[in-house]
């Protein structure tokens, strides 16, 4: 099995490095806080866990941390509220690495037992909780929730880059993640990639942005992206995403068959954008002052 050696973040939660995909699992600057902001947040999380029931979707469950922060919020706002979740995951021995006192330890004891409990046996059943986790490539995996018609009402879409897990960022892939959204609820990515986002405008979405925080550089312009069936309830994108959408960055992965690998779907994804006559995304970057 993987032996993962545990990389503190700024925030004082860990995260790992994939060496297979070449980047860590979280942003250098807290991995509990990513899970937060742009998990939970974004999706408005606390304002739905009034409901009595609440779906959860979690695309890469990798250590767990977005389910965890999910349950936290929700439970915390109406601890008899009932969660289904549901978490795609590829590598079962991510979980089983973070599921170790030091990582676990900046979660309640109620969320550590989840978090074991899916590790070992990729299940957990308590009263106001019935969890699975799905072992094995997600374009896959996510067809059985599909064909069993779940509908999340907070997808997480958390994949490694779109350069570097190209895979589950196409139009065929989030078409599929679509069906699996409900009616009311919402998506959200850390990604904020032209590609992705035309992506999920082309399996029928509409789109908004992950607002900064506080006042920001012109290439810290975004924290993600969030996306749903209905628009007035997304932070529109600024005009200067609009405009990004019409460069050759917006190009979208394509994989038809949802079984390519990689370097086949970054070829045909090259191609593409060589024969488009979209703007040039650098020329985009020079006109808003982006370096």
């Amino acid at each position: 099995m993987t032996a993962w050696m545990p990389q503190p973040t700024q925030d004082g939660s860990y995260t790992f490095f994939s060496a297979e995909f070449g980047e860590t699992f979280h942003s250098g600057l807290g991995a509990k806080t990513e899970a937060f902001q742009k998990f939970v947040e974004a999706t408005d999380l606390v304002e739905k866990a009034q409901c009595p029931t609440l779906q959860l979707l979690d695309v890469c469950y990798g250590l767990g941390y977005n389910t965890a922060a999910a349950l936290e919020s929700i439970w915390q706002v109406n601890p008899n509220c009932r969660v289904e979740v549901y978490g795609l995951e590829l590598d079962a021995t991510v979980p089983i690495g973070a599921a170790v006192p030091e990582l676990l330890s900046c979660w309640s004891d109620k969320v550590q037992e989840v978090l074991k409990d899916l590790a070992h046996t990729q299940t957990c059943q308590r009263d106001n909780l019935s969890a699975h986790l799905l072992i094995g490539d997600a374009r896959q995996s996510i067809q059985k929730l599909v064909q069993q018609g779940f509908k999340a009402d907070a997808i997480f879409l958390d994949p490694f880059s779109p350069r570097r897990c190209p895979q589950l960022w196409t139009v065929e892939f989030l078409s599929s993640l679509a069906k699996c959204l409900a009616t009311h609820g919402k998506l959200s990515t850390y990604s904020r990639s032209a590609a992705v986002r035309t992506a999920l405008l082309a399996a029928g979405l509409w789109i908004g942005t992950i607002p900064m925080e506080h006042n920001s550089a012109p290439h810290e312009w975004s924290q993600g992206t969030v996306a749903a069936w209905q628009p007035e309830i997304l932070p529109p994108l600024s005009q200067m995403e609009q405009e990004h959408l019409q460069t050759r960055a917006a190009i979208p992965y394509r994989d038809p068959i949802l079984r390519d690998g990689i370097e086949e779907i970054v070829a045909r994804h090259h191609q593409e954008q060589q024969k488009t006559q979209l703007e040039s995304t650098s020329s985009w970057r020079r006109r808003w002052g982006i370096r």
